[in-house]
């Protein structure tokens, strides 16, 4: 029967709830417990897919083609889980079910309230998302005293009550400042932080305290006093300068004994040796490289969490630290490609709108040209087309319709009907919401013989992730080949180019679809550890 762990956060936000639920679940999973974990997310959007990338950040796809929040990158990265739409869910997600049933008449009648209607959807989601597993890790979103997660939290209560102490806990994740003028460290604000939880019915049963000191003894000792928690469920997590080090930490303390103690788990001694050959790799690097990513969301690196991630584990399994230098392409637009004079490869990312493409595209003729190792993921494979087709294949006005409408060579078009995963045609017109009508989601890719990529993964057949509206056109196929442009990879239909490559060049590799949303620090993934590979070796020639 499913084990239930909630994971809230209190004092501020942005204390890292994500990466402590993720680090428990390492550590259970470590233990030989099968885990999955749940982002429930207060706001009132349906999912993130419409959300400014400035706003929210990275919206994370899973394999079935969800938009979620992009903490699920990380409970995918620490965990050996494939998170599903189940494993994210939103208020508005729940109000949406909730009032479809209202209209269907589903409730005969009864006048629909928060209490017991919206609880009872958010609790039966819940549980479904758990099924099947040992234990489930359940993170909720914002922080206490919001009034946005009153339902959620409720729903909580209920289940906490309905299951009983060994089948539900609760882990409250708090900040425990350090007050430098005074040398002290500050208890006040997790106390009152636990004070709002058990108003609302909600006792925790471990305190996990981040600061950036250790917080000692006397202090832990203190907290649990007040807060009526075990003294030794009084975690301290201090910053570190690696995620991946956070395992460790919290196995160090004692969270994952007390968990499988505390719910009567029947677990074996945590195997942390992969995480430790992970922190060791990362920390001990035998060389620098440094790549350029040009991208437009520059302000809000969030926006680039699992690429930027994937650029790390990429680091890890060559022995190298990964120094990425950020570059606005609206700064290449004013200012040129100097900029990109002193780096060993250049990673140009997805996006959307017209915003700073023309300053991608001169990073494309950039790195072709000077023979940079460079990789274009989505938005950087089509800027990728554009370059090729405008300066070589002599097709000078070749540009995106998501760009201009009527362009005379739309080489990068809104394909209307593709097949999906599933053998379903599927159709779209620029008219369609912008929600839930790009191709999302794992599918399967064709790569061909004796070509980078295909050197790379070492497979003929590879699945990744998509999101995005637009494709390489099929009318500049033949036009584009015969030009030279490398088609590497297909749909297995081979009606969509999922990825391009430019002959005499060492290495240049564009594709259609996200690698980073399948990488994580354990394996790394083959294209990232490639193009870093190709990076050294660039850097060695120079």
């Amino acid at each position: 029967m499913t084990r239930y762990i909630f994971v809230t956060g209190g004092v501020v936000s942005s204390l890292g709830k994500g990466i402590a639920a993720a680090s428990l679940g390492a550590l259970l999973e470590a233990r030989g417990l099968s885990v999955t974990i749940l982002k429930l997310d207060p706001y009132i959007n349906v999912d993130p897919g419409t959300m400014s990338p400035f706003q929210h950040g990275e919206v994370y796809v899973t394999d079935d083609g969800a938009e979620t929040d992009l903490d699920l990158g990380h409970y995918e990265r620490f965990v050996s889980m494939q998170a599903r739409q189940s494993n994210n869910f939103t208020t508005g997600r729940i109000y949406q079910d909730v009032l479809r049933k209202e209209r269907r008449g589903d409730y005969l009648g009864a006048t629909v309230q928060v209490i017991p209607h919206v609880t009872d959807a958010i609790k039966e989601r819940v549980l479904e998302g758990g099924e099947g597993f040992d234990v489930a890790i359940v993170e909720v979103g914002g922080t206490v005293g919001d009034i946005e997660s009153l339902p959620f939290l409720e729903s909580v209560r209920q289940l906490r009550q309905e299951m009983g102490a060994q089948r539900a806990m609760l882990i409250h994740l708090t900040l425990v400042p350090y007050i430098a003028t005074a040398g002290e460290t500050k208890t006040k604000p997790t106390q009152h932080s636990v004070k709002e939880l058990r108003s609302i019915g909600l006792q925790p049963d471990v305190l996990i305290c981040r600061s950036d000191h250790e917080v000692d003894l006397s202090s832990r000792r203190k907290i649990a006093l007040f807060t009526n928690v075990e003294e030794r469920a009084v975690i301290s997590l201090q910053d570190a300068d690696s995620i991946y080090k956070i395992p460790g930490m919290l196995h160090a303390e004692g969270l994952d004994k007390y968990v499988v103690e505390k719910m009567q788990l029947q677990a074996a001694e945590a195997d942390l040796s992969q995480w430790i050959s992970v922190v060791d790799a990362h920390v001990n690097p035998q060389r620098t490289v440094t790549i350029a990513m040009v991208g437009k969301y520059m302000d809000l690196l969030e926006a680039y969490k699992s690429l930027i991630e994937s650029m790390t584990h990429a680091g890890i399994h060559n022995r190298a630290r990964v120094k990425l230098k950020y570059i606005d392409s609206e700064d290449i637009e004013r200012k040129g490609t100097a900029q990109l004079a002193d780096v060993d490869a250049i990673l140009v990312p997805g996006g959307f709108g017209e915003r700073g493409v023309e300053g991608k595209i001169a990073t494309v003729k950039y790195a072709r040209e000077n023979k940079i190792p460079y990789l274009g993921i989505c938005l950087g494979m089509q800027v990728a087309v554009i370059e090729y087709a405008r300066h070589v294949a002599g097709l000078n006005d070749a540009t995106s319709t998501e760009f201009r409408e009527h362009p005379e060579h739309p080489v990068i078009a809104l394909i209307t009907e593709w097949t999906n995963d599933e053998g379903e045609l599927e159709v779209r017109s620029a008219d369609d919401d912008l929600g839930g009508t790009m191709r999302l989601g794992g599918q399967d890719c064709a790569l061909t013989p004796g070509t980078a990529i295909h050197a790379a993964y070492g497979q003929d057949v590879i699945r990744e992730r998509h999101r995005h509206r637009w494709e390489f056109n099929n009318g500049y196929r033949k036009r584009l080949s015969d030009a030279g442009l490398i088609l590497s990879g297909t749909s297995i239909d081979g009606n969509l180019v999922e990825c391009v490559e430019v002959p005499d060049h060492p290495w240049f590799v564009g594709v259609q679809f996200h690698p980073e949303f399948t990488s994580n620090p354990r394996d790394g993934h083959p294209l990232f550890t490639a193009f870093v590979a190709a990076a050294i070796g660039h850097q060695e020639n120079k």
